[in-house]
């Protein structure tokens, strides 16, 4: 098989995801946006779940590539307000150019609901939020506990929806409409008492 029309085929399949939902990803529909023939996509992803297997592993690369990115950076901000910067420009990625990617993500994780083994292939990625986000505390010079890495990749996790639904009522009751201030609250409510 071509491994260029393959990876076409399944970003396209990221795209036709992150547009249309679960219910909107076709062999069809991902034929179409990849600009191929109809019916390239049931060769190389001959059933609905090879198909959702494949954004799966496709998102698992990107996700991948971010934090390869990102590690390649250095070792992390040196204090919070670089950390608090970061997160907020990761905030901004998510709602930007991130934007197709992470909703494909979370229609990959309501379709895992139903799928043990789609839940457990998307499984690295949310886990391993929480040890990149240890250590960018540690790196930050602030506690690096795993109840704060917990609080901190939970509360970050939590807003990625309101940020991709957009609602401005919503953004502002949650902090979100202030993505820098946002971050560095974040921040202040995971450091102890003392440490402020």
């Amino acid at each position: 098989m071509n491994q260029d029309r393959r990876d076409r085929l399944r970003d396209a399949a990221v795209a036709v995801l992150a547009e249309s939902g679960g219910r909107g990803l076709t062999h069809r529909a991902v034929d179409a946006a990849a600009d191929v023939p109809t019916g390239t996509a049931k060769n190389y992803f001959p059933s609905r779940d090879a198909l959702l297997r494949a954004v799966a592993e496709r998102c698992l690369e990107q996700y991948r590539a971010l934090a390869a990115s990102l590690a390649g950076a250095g070792p992390g901000p040196a204090d919070p307000d670089g950390l608090a910067a970061l997160l907020a420009g990761l905030l901004r990625d998510v709602a930007g150019p991130g934007r197709p990617r992470v909703l494909a993500y979370l229609e990959l994780q309501t379709e895992g609901t139903r799928r043990p083994w789609l839940a457990a292939l998307l499984d690295p990625i949310a886990a391993a939020d929480f040890a990149a986000h240890a250590h960018l505390l540690r790196a930050a010079g602030l506690p690096a506990g795993a109840e704060r890495a917990r609080a901190l990749t939970l509360a970050l996790h939590g807003a990625v929806p309101h940020l991709l639904a957009g609602a401005p009522a919503t953004l502002a009751a949650a902090g979100l409409d202030d993505l820098d201030r946002f971050a560095r609250g974040l921040l202040a409510a995971v450091r102890p008492e003392g440490d402020r």
